[in-house]
């Protein structure tokens, strides 16, 4: 089974640009499944299942979403081996923009749109600098100029990976990223012992264990300061 990471900021268009692919992925005979992460909701299983798609959900609640993804997505794989799928598509919450939800020799997708910014792939760290393939959405927004420019930002930032522009709506571009997707040198029979591409965000402080107060004498732990001039 193959098993591809997909990830990016907040309404960038993930599932939209899934459910498209997975429409392509069907027709060339592949048994496709996902894995649906997010924080505090999400209907977006309610749309993979009326898509006649199998799907598993986790919402992190009070934790990083990012870590929440790596403590379970080995059981999510045991079950999509279980059931013989080809492809597991994993696709995170929307996440911050220091979050590393890739595995080094997992295929690993980010999605970003053109109306997040002309700097906005400056202010990504791994998700989009280690990603495999950058899929650009909501081009047909913006001009031609502009679509340019922000991929042109993107390459800068991540020169290794497959630039694609995809229209969530219409599912133009979908095609020629689920030809991407499956390969079967990229088959895994398990996740045990396999890494990820970059570090965690490393946070452990008193605000992650609950506290609520402010002030210097109720910070512990893992904390950075500003530098202030007085």
């Amino acid at each position: 089974m193959n098993l591809v990471t997909i990830s990016g900021p907040p309404s960038s268009g993930k599932t939209s640009v899934i459910l498209k692919t997975i429409e392509s992925l069907k027709k060339q005979g592949l048994k496709v499944a996902v894995a649906k992460f997010d924080c505090l909701y999400t209907d977006d299983d309610i749309l993979y299942e009326k898509a006649g798609i199998p799907v598993k959900k986790g919402l992190s609640g009070a934790l990083c979403p990012d870590h929440y993804f790596v403590s379970n997505v080995e059981e999510i794989t045991n079950w999509a081996l279980k059931n013989d799928f080809d492809i597991l598509i994993s696709e995170s919450a929307g996440l911050c923009n220091r979050c590393s939800p890739y595995i080094k020799g997992i295929k690993a997708v980010c999605v970003i749109d053109n109306l997040s910014g002309i700097n906005t792939p400056k202010k990504i760290g791994p998700m989009l600098k280690t990603a495999d393939i950058v899929v650009i959405t909501k081009g047909d927004i913006v001009s031609q100029a502009e679509r340019e420019v922000f991929a042109s930002r993107v390459n800068t930032v991540n020169p290794s990976a497959m630039i694609m522009h995809i229209n969530g709506l219409t599912g133009q571009g979908s095609f020629e990223l689920s030809t991407l997707l499956y390969e079967e040198e990229l088959n895994i029979d398990s996740l045990k012992g396999m890494e990820l591409r970059f570090p965690m965000p490393a946070a452990l402080c008193s605000y992650c264990l609950g506290e609520t107060r402010i002030g210097e004498s109720y910070q512990m732990g893992n904390v950075r300061k500003m530098k202030v001039e007085e």
